[in-house]
């Protein structure tokens, strides 16, 4: 029924998935009411709110910029904070992308819970989705309905032997997080990445972060984490994107085959969308999400 924070700092260390180069993030805790906020300690703590009004570029990954300063490649890292249900925090980072680590939200996933998580003072503010508003691109389209709690369902369809059609459906809770999106790993096709390099993207992408499909099969030589785990990790992007609204929320989220592009664009369409949703403070055990 409050604001969380993360107990005590956490480091990473890694590369960047598109870039290659090398970056350091730190997850620190927060004030309550202080939200989910990026600081570029190479550029004099320079701050980035993590919201969806920062949103720069959803072309592969999702980037953020304030001022001309930007940070790339935040999905994983903010998937890992909503979903494990971290209201503030600052993330320290020495580069313009977020490490990509193993590919999923994982090592966050770990960090957090060896760190702990604090119960701050602020009780949460919610937002309660009041009527179904619906956005469609093309075959994509992303839904959200009422519901009582903050659930996810999520369709698939890859012209892939290991993909085909997936769906996921489930309830959204910090341990449902961690045990079934949170290592579900991001994936790729090879017959792609030549074209993609060429592009100035995935230069740091390779076998330790990412499942890398061929026609018929995958070059990795460890096993899926889930026979599911291509919708699940799109699960994770979602949720991500999703962050971005910067609040809590109580509502059925319905996505097949979205994106990168239209996960940032339903955020902030909602958010313009007043009709559709209302604020509501916790004030009991049935205006918030089953076991948040």
């Amino acid at each position: 029924m409050f604001e969380k924070t993360i107990a005590a700092p956490v480091e990473f260390k890694g590369i960047g998935l598109h870039t290659a180069l090398p970056a350091s993030l730190r997850i620190l805790p927060a004030p309550a009411g202080k939200g989910i906020v990026f600081r570029r300690v190479d550029l004099d703590n320079f701050e980035i709110r993590a919201d969806v009004g920062s949103v720069a570029r959803v072309a592969y990954a999702t980037t953020l910029m304030n001022s001309g300063v930007w940070i790339s490649t935040v999905e994983h890292l903010l998937s890992a904070l909503y979903g494990m249900g971290i209201d503030n925090a600052y993330l320290e980072l020495d580069n313009f992308e977020v490490p990509i680590l193993d590919g999923s939200a994982l090592p966050y996933v770990e960090a957090i819970a060896r760190a702990g998580i604090t119960t701050e003072t602020r009780p949460r503010r919610y937002i309660r989705i009041l009527k179904e508003f619906t956005l469609c691109d093309g075959q994509k389209t992303l839904s959200i309905l009422p519901s009582n709690t903050f659930s996810i369902k999520y369709d698939i369809d890859f012209p892939h032997p290991l993909v085909g059609t997936q769906a996921l459906d489930f309830e959204m809770t910090p341990e449902n997080y961690a045990e079934f999106i949170g290592p579900a790993r991001t994936f790729g096709f090879y017959n792609e990445v030549e074209k993609l390099r060429a592009s100035g993207l995935i230069r740091g992408g390779s076998l330790e972060n990412a499942i890398v499909l061929t026609e018929t099969g995958m070059l990795n030589d460890s096993p899926l984490r889930f026979k599911d785990e291509f919708v699940r990790h799109k699960t994770l992007d979602l949720l991500g994107d999703f962050a971005l609204i910067g609040q809590p929320v109580l509502g059925r989220l319905i996505a097949d085959r979205a994106g990168h592009a239209l996960h940032t664009r339903f955020v902030g369409e909602l958010l313009d969308s007043t009709s559709h949703w209302t604020f509501d403070t916790a004030h009991d055990e049935t205006s918030i999400p089953a076991r948040a």
